[in-house]
């Protein structure tokens, strides 16, 4: 298979200069046909794009930057694909198999792109069949990356590569209808929006000077009734916060019954070193006991410590993204011990993988990432018969794009027959809220969620986060940011401490 990018000359960026596209682990022959540019850029945008990158991108090259050089235009043969990029219309007499145009918000080339940042937000991305005019797939990028109006043109085109890999796979594509759309209106002017994008990034830059940024904290409850999968909100009983020692935070939590005695599992990221580790605090009748003890450290960030019962055992899956890999420790000692056991999963870089059972299989689902833009916008669903494996991957994976409904936020539960999971809604930044859905179809060749609820930071719960919703018997447990001032938590170290010494008693698993 021979594909042919079709590209605006006067406008040859950086993510344009390549000979092959990355499919299936194959690098299958990409030739670029230079064209006309059919409309012109706004005015002065080069000028603003470099100075984007001296400020926002630490003088790094972004595949927004204008190549120096155009390369010749590449032939190894007559097309099978033609991947059109340009604003201009297709020529009918077109002789490639397979016509494909990215279309922004239902609009085409690269203006598309500029005008739904400069609204204030990432386009929708559709890949049409330009032949037959079908949708063959669609999707929503994340923007954790997308630092400014070069860093959301970047983080679109890299999903976008994303998308149309995973359509030349020839694997079935199942097109979501999104959850959310995207924002539209009368955008910035290029240089407003620009200059406002640098004074955002200056004030953060000042605040993460002040203050630990960002600073998870866990909120927990006992509720002996209806909870959050039950009411759709977080209403109900008051959510308490677990002391943190300041210079730490804590995110992710999972409890766990486990010989009659009841812990919390958390992702413990010392500000101060910038990696995390998984820790764990006792939970008695009326709350938290004893002093938070650190269980599974390892050379890169940990991260979501999904926990998993299985032959009278307990597992750990935490997130190891950084490592590349998705591994199973196995408790030897409860609550501190845990050896590494198996990997499940390697070569690729999976956030926050949680298991359940469906129809006789185990699916594990993670949010994906193939190395280029947001970190979850991207779902990739595995499976297995048995918990070591061998997982299998989804027929269409990843099987969807979309930053509101696709990064994990807890364990999957089964309300009246029916298969629920919590998820990130990232549309407002990482980790804003978090959404309940239903998942309607699961096997290893289809899927299909609905979402039912969403939530939101508000007065039952302050602050401006909430990105991870569990529940084990009586405890409820979600987590939320807030602001922590570098001198408070400095300050803390010579006043009472929240939490005593960082070791406990074990019992052997």
């Amino acid at each position: 298979m021979i594909i042919e990018f079709r590209c605006e000359a006067d406008y040859a960026r950086r993510w344009m200069h390549r000979q092959t596209l990355s499919i299936d682990d194959r690098d299958v022959p990409v030739q670029i046909a230079w064209r006309a540019t059919a409309e012109p850029r706004p005015a002065g945008l080069d000028a603003l794009f470099s100075l984007e990158r001296l400020v926002l991108h630490k003088g790094k090259s972004t595949g927004a930057d204008r190549l120096n050089a155009i390369p010749e235009q590449t032939h190894t043969g007559t097309a099978d694909v033609v991947v059109d990029f340009t604003g201009a219309a297709r020529d009918p007499n077109d002789a490639a198999r397979l016509y494909l145009r990215p279309l922004f918000n239902g609009s085409k080339g690269e203006n598309a792109v500029l005008a739904a940042v400069l609204a204030g937000d990432l386009p929708v991305i559709e890949i049409v069949n330009e032949v037959d005019g079908t949708v063959l797939d669609r999707g929503h990028p994340s923007a954790e990356i997308a630092a400014g109006l070069s860093g959301g043109l970047e983080t679109v085109m890299a999903r976008t590569l994303t998308m149309l890999a995973a359509i030349l796979s020839e694997r079935p594509r199942l097109v979501p209808e999104l959850a959310r759309p995207a924002l539209v209106g009368n955008g910035k002017h290029p240089a407003a929006y620009v200059m406002r994008g640098l004074a955002v990034s200056i004030a953060k830059e000042i605040y993460r000077l002040c203050c630990y940024a960002p600073h998870w904290h866990v909120g927990w409850r006992f509720n002996d009734g209806a909870g959050v999968w039950q009411t759709g909100d977080l209403s109900g009983a008051k959510w308490n916060i677990l002391g943190d020692p300041g210079n730490h935070f804590y995110a992710d939590p999972f409890p766990i019954i486990w010989q009659g005695r009841t812990f919390v599992f958390f992702e413990d990221l010392d500000h101060r070193v910038g990696k995390g580790i998984i820790s764990a605090i006792e939970f008695g009748d009326t709350g938290p006991v004893g002093d938070v003890v650190p269980v599974l450290e390892e050379p890169w960030h940990l991260s979501y410590p999904f926990l998993i019962e299985h032959d009278s055992e307990l597992w750990m899956i935490p997130e190891s993204s950084l490592n590349g890999d998705v591994a199973l420790y196995k408790c030897v000692r409860f609550p501190d011990r845990w050896e590494r056991h198996a990997t499940l999963l390697s070569g690729l870089e999976i956030a926050d993988a949680t298991i359940t059972q469906h129809n006789g299989l185990n699916y594990l689902f993670g949010a994906w990432r193939d190395g280029t833009g947001g970190y979850s916008d991207s779902l990739a669903i595995y499976y297995s018969e048995h918990l070591l494996g061998p997982w299998l991957p989804h027929a269409s994976n990843p099987v969807l794009i979309d930053r509101a409904t696709t990064r994990p936020a807890g364990n999957f539960v089964t309300l009246d027959g029916k298969l629920w999971r919590p998820v990130q809604d990232c549309a407002d930044g990482y980790g804003a809220a978090l959404a309940l859905a239903e998942i309607v179809e699961l096997s290893p060749t289809t899927f299909k969620q609905t979402i039912r609820h969403r939530l939101k930071p508000g007065p039952a719960w302050p602050g401006r986060k909430l990105h991870t919703l569990n529940r084990y018997g009586r405890l409820e447990v979600i987590d939320g940011s807030r602001v922590q001032p570098k001198t408070r938590a400095f300050a803390s170290q010579f006043a009472s401490p929240i939490l005593p010494s960082r070791t406990s008693p074990s019992t052997a698993c």
